[in-house]
């Protein structure tokens, strides 16, 4: 393949010449560290359906099943590590070249690699509060299923299915998405909405790399198909020989 119609040397080209790019991250970035995503054959809708238990509905009325689920998934969490994609984008924050990061995953492994502007878009699996009375509490307290002062339950701070985004972080990642000139994408179905919509609110130049194709590959300037973790390696090595 020449280069001109090489994706991951015109994803290279686009990033190295890139001064404002952002990044939209989704659970195929997380699963190459080891963290299950939804939909995949080993995903969670395979022995239950998030839509089921990640809801007010379930905290409310069957606390059991939503504790089950959540402290299974906060488990796991706990030996999984940031993976070198994690890594390499870090160090293209540091070095100026990405901006921030919109992500809607929840596991903070964006952070553990040392990136420091990310807005968590669907919350965060690593603090935990009263869904009463909003007081904070510790992990330790939420997965021994203990309740609060108030008597309220407690839950982590994701984003459950029906409610509202975080206000800041969405805000933040618009206005980052229509100040850039390159938006990265990585890991995600885009059908989850609204997150799904941001990579479409600039004419910048677009990359999506994801494991399977999903209809939106034409929607953007080039698309690589392959794990987060390979594809993110492939260009930073060609970033170096550029």
């Amino acid at each position: 393949m020449t280069e001109a119609y090489d994706p991951i040397h015109r994803a290279a080209l686009l990033i190295r010449d890139a001064r404002s790019m952002v990044l939209i991250s989704g659970a195929g970035l997380s699963v190459d560290a080891g963290v299950k995503d939804f939909r995949s054959p080993s995903g969670w809708w395979r022995s239950i359906d998030p839509r089921t238990v990640a809801t007010v509905e379930a905290l409310e009325s069957d606390y059991d099943l939503f504790h089950e689920f959540y402290a299974a998934r906060i488990t796991q969490l706990k030996t999984v590590r940031p993976h070198r994609g994690h890594g390499i984008l870090a160090e293209w924050e540091k070095r100026g070249m990405l901006a921030c990061i919109g992500t809607q995953n929840v596991d903070g492994l964006h952070q553990a690699a040392g990136s420091r502007n990310v807005h968590e878009l669907h919350g965060t699996i690593r603090a935990f509060r009263c869904h009463a009375c909003g007081a904070p509490h510790a992990e330790e307290t939420f997965l021994q299923k203990r309740k609060c002062q108030c008597g309220g339950r407690l839950r982590p701070n994701v984003v459950l299915f029906g409610e509202m985004l975080p206000q800041e972080a969405w805000d933040a990642a618009i206005a980052a998405i229509r100040a850039a000139d390159a938006v990265l994408v990585i890991g995600t179905s885009l059908q989850v909405a609204p997150v799904n919509q941001l990579p479409f609110l600039t004419r910048a130049g677009r990359i999506f790399i994801n494991a399977e194709e999903t209809g939106h590959e034409d929607q953007f300037d080039v698309f690589i198909k392959g794990r987060a973790l390979d594809s993110l390696a492939a260009i930073q090595e060609r970033l170096e020989l550029l």
